[in-house]
């Protein structure tokens, strides 16, 4: 096995260890610990911490410690929160959910920036197209890393009302830190060479000069405001309102099934068809399923229809994982820490404003918001194509970010 495709697994298996854990707790979250809204409560905390850390930390962070042990370090606070839920109280999981959030944005940046690295570094030797194999790369991740969602809720639902282990998350961390293999093909930059701490904090704000990303950012907010309505109000509204709570875990683990294989396979097809395509159909399954959402009554006589809707979800989502990340790190091949980073800002923004008032709106207020982010992300996203066709980028802020790696450098893509 080609080393680069070896260390994507252990990553991958890395994640779907941590995420069994989580994965299920976080779904539970707003029905479980309802009562004072303690669930929503936690999950808002949460993004909003992940929110904070996104503008500062994840660049900083990975140039200090590298991709390798920003990832290690980072799941060592999501095992934290795991350990919260065995005494669930606004005493245990407030805190550990900052805790967590402000790890969530290094975690996602650093697996984002050294799949896009490997892939890339891979293609250049391989003579193949790095998009194509960057792209392939997320599709393997998602792939495995969507499955936790099946293994996480499905714990959750044969032993509810159970506290679940953090034994799996434990592992995934000792796994990452015994078999992932540093970025290392590059030197490390002379001291002289290197950003500034202050140009390193403030890289993911520079990076915004782009005009690019300036209008890409509605597609990791979408992607932030769609899975926070089908974690926090198809579950509660549609799902543990009709069927019992104790059909959410197998509702999600319909959603997580057909996320993980669609992964896969549009992370191949991608290499045919390229991304556009994907993205409008993308795009029009998860605007019919908003449609009919607007148009069903739910009704515990309809069973499957349930499990069609989050499955039809996951078909969509799939896209917006793979794509997307793939999108950012194809772009800003040179500035991939800052482009996760404004990636992961944007999505705990669309968590954050979701969740915010996923309160006091009523659920069909909901889905006409989700119309409206999503034909505005749409339209974002073909001008962002259209300017990157027209090689009208704008500045891209290749001083302010530096290498991904203090020890562990940044490999030319």
């Amino acid at each position: 096995m080609d080393r680069s495709l070896r260390n994507v697994l252990v990553v991958s298996l890395g994640f779907l260890l941590l995420f069994t854990a989580y994965g299920g707790l976080q779904n539970l979250q707003s029905s479980l610990y309802s009562a004072e809204g303690l669930g929503v409560a936690v999950l808002s905390t949460l993004y909003g911490a992940m929110l904070l850390s996104s503008m500062f930390l994840p660049p900083l962070l990975i140039r200090t410690l590298g991709c390798k042990w920003t990832i290690v370090a980072a799941m060592s606070c999501y095992v934290a929160f795991s350990l919260g839920n065995f005494y669930a109280s606004w005493s245990t999981l407030v805190p550990t959910s900052i805790l967590l959030g402000l790890g969530a944005a290094p975690l996602w940046s650093a697996q984002g920036t050294y799949l896009t690295t490997v892939g890339n570094a891979y293609a250049e030797k391989a003579g193949q197209t790095g998009k194509d194999v960057v792209s392939r790369y997320f599709g393997i991740f998602f792939l495995v890393f969507q499955s936790s969602g099946v293994w996480g809720n499905l714990i959750s639902s044969l032993v509810f009302g159970q506290t679940p282990t953090q034994g799996s998350g434990v592992l995934a961390v000792l796994l990452v830190a015994l078999l992932l293999d540093p970025l290392g093909d590059a030197q490390p930059r002379s001291e002289g060479e290197r950003p500034s701490v202050g140009c390193t904090l403030l890289s993911t704000f520079r990076l915004l000069r782009d005009r690019r990303l300036r209008l890409l950012v509605l597609l990791p907010m979408y992607s932030g405001f769609e899975q926070a309505f089908l974690a926090g109000d198809y579950t509660r509204s549609y799902a543990t309102c009709a069927l019992g709570i104790h059909f959410v875990g197998y509702v999600m683990i319909c959603f997580s099934a057909t996320n993980s294989l669609c992964s896969e396979l549009y992370g191949k097809v991608s290499r045919y068809t390229g991304r556009i395509p994907l993205y409008v159909f993308g795009a029009v399954t998860q605007l019919s399923c908003i449609i009919a959402l607007l148009l069903w009554r739910p009704s515990p006589d309809q069973l499957a229809v349930f499990f069609v809707f989050s499955g039809l979800w996951g078909v969509a989502d799939a896209v917006w994982q793979t794509q997307n990340n793939a999108l950012y790190g194809v772009l800003f091949d040179k500035n991939k820490e800052a482009a996760f980073a404004n990636y992961r800002l944007w999505e705990a923004l669309g968590f954050v404003i979701a969740f915010g008032y996923s309160t006091f709106l009523c659920v069909s207020v909901k889905l006409y918001i989700l119309v409206g982010v999503l034909c505005a992300s749409m339209l974002a996203y073909g001008a962002a194509e259209l300017l990157e066709a027209r090689g009208l980028a704008g500045p891209q802020a290749v001083e302010a970010t530096g290498p991904a790696e203090g020890g562990e450098t940044q490999t030319k893509l």
